[in-house]
């Protein structure tokens, strides 16, 4: 029988309540119920001669059903239901309906089962999201940043949210650190409550690769009642009375979890005024070195949104660009953290034109000459070469700003010259 203890450390409680509560502020508490399988997608199912075809799509809806009207009685929850009759709904149907709802919670309801024809196996268990499920989150997130709502703690500390920045996707991966906390108390409720009540076998809570568990922007656990081909199981989860027994556990979870929740939702603290922009924009200065490196290179430590700026000979690869304070000190933040501990922010004033000389694009340095063939040479027809130090520098282009500079570079690489490097020239 599993242990529930680490469920109720405190430690473990106040790391989730501290950053966590303030996303239960709503009015309304808001439960997605998902009755696994339905229609012609019949789930897991076994024949017994006493009680006849046990199939998951009906024990999944008989509990749901009854779990929901619960639920319904008290004023201070929204039930939002996948299915209350028999038709399937795809995975990314239920998902999607979880994550437009803006949900508090989501739980869905299946029936287990092995290969084999009877099961020695039985009992319940829990899955929550697995451990290798980040990157894929992420992915929708970015995708899809009208659905990933970061909460507004988070967007104090991250400013605006931007899905192709990196500081936006350091407050997703705390946010979802988040939804794992919440999710593995509520589904430690749920088992317990089944051996505690019920007095059934709990094989506890897990974590797995679920798509209906993947793709949620909130809380979700999934729910396993019982192995339909273990004779004790089957006839209990097909019954009425053990319909609603698992029904009531489930119900007695949510109203501890979110007794959890209210108790330390803290008082609305004072608005805080609006993050105004700064003057000048912020970029961190990794480095300053002779060498070139291309934005792949170990050098660069993993660490994206470079722009390397050569002046004086010395190459200046500068991480990030904002006119947010925040956003400049997590950026800091974030280079030191990746290993460059004398990283510093550089004020750039924006669309500065240089008083003398000017800003060109450096497309190859190498020892040889390129090849007159070359897809640069073709496409580049007024391009400058320059050899120092036997090496061949070949450049594009005159620029009074950096910020003109910067738009070239990315018309060249709409063209398919990349890894370019802007030359601050004084003469």
């Amino acid at each position: 029988m599993t242990s529930f203890k680490f469920y109720n450390k405190i430690f473990f409680l106040l790391t989730f309540f501290i950053g966590f509560s303030s996303i239960y502020s709503q009015k309304k508490f808001t439960i997605v119920l998902d009755a696994g399988h339905g229609g012609s997608d019949i789930g897991a199912n076994r024949y017994y001669s006493d009680i006849g075809t046990v199939q998951e799509k009906n024990v999944t809806l008989g509990i749901v059903l009854k779990l929901g009207k619960m639920l319904e009685k008290n004023k201070d929850y929204k039930v939002i239901y996948t299915r209350k009759i028999d038709e399937y709904p795809s995975l990314t149907t239920r998902t999607t309906l979880a994550n437009r709802s803006k949900a508090d919670l989501f739980i869905s309801v299946h029936v287990n089962s092995s290969p084999s024809k009877s099961a020695t196996a039985q009992g319940t268990e829990t899955f929550v999201q697995g451990p290798n499920q980040n990157k894929a989150n992420l992915d929708v997130a970015k995708a899809e940043n009208d659905v990933i709502f970061l909460d507004e703690k988070d967007r104090e500390n991250f400013a605006s949210y931007n899905p192709s920045s990196p500081e936006s996707l350091i407050a997703l991966k705390i946010q979802q650190s988040k939804y794992l906390e919440a999710s593995l108390i509520i589904g430690g409720l749920v088992e317990e409550n089944f051996v505690k009540k019920d007095k059934r076998m709990s094989r506890g809570v897990k974590q797995e690769n679920l798509h209906v568990l993947r793709m949620n922007a909130m809380p979700s656990i999934l729910i396993e009642t019982g192995f339909v081909n273990n004779y004790d199981d089957a006839h209990y989860i097909s019954t009425e009375d053990g319909q609603q027994a698992i029904a009531e556990s489930i119900f007695n979870a949510i109203t501890s979890y979110k007794k959890l929740v209210d108790r330390n939702v803290k008082e609305p603290e004072p608005e805080k005024p609006v993050e105004q922009p700064l003057k000048n924009d912020f970029r961190i200065l990794l480095m300053s070195t002779p060498s070139r490196y291309t934005e792949d290179d170990p050098a660069l430590k993993g660490l994206k949104y470079i722009l390397p700026i050569k002046e004086g000979g010395f190459y200046k690869y500068y991480y990030g660009t904002t006119n947010y304070a925040s956003v400049k000190d997590t950026n800091l933040k974030t280079a030191r953290d990746a290993g460059f501990r004398n990283s510093m922010a550089i004020s750039f004033v924006p669309n500065q034109a240089l008083g003398m000389g000017y800003y060109t694009i450096e497309v190859y340095a190498g020892k040889d000459k390129l090849d007159s063939k070359s897809h640069i040479l073709k496409s580049l027809p007024d391009i400058v070469r320059n050899k120092e130090n036997g090496i061949f520098y070949y450049t594009n282009g005159k620029y009074r700003t950096l910020e003109d500079a910067v738009k070239s570079q990315k018309d060249l690489e709409s063209k398919g010259i990349s890894n370019t490097v802007i030359e601050k020239k004084l003469k």
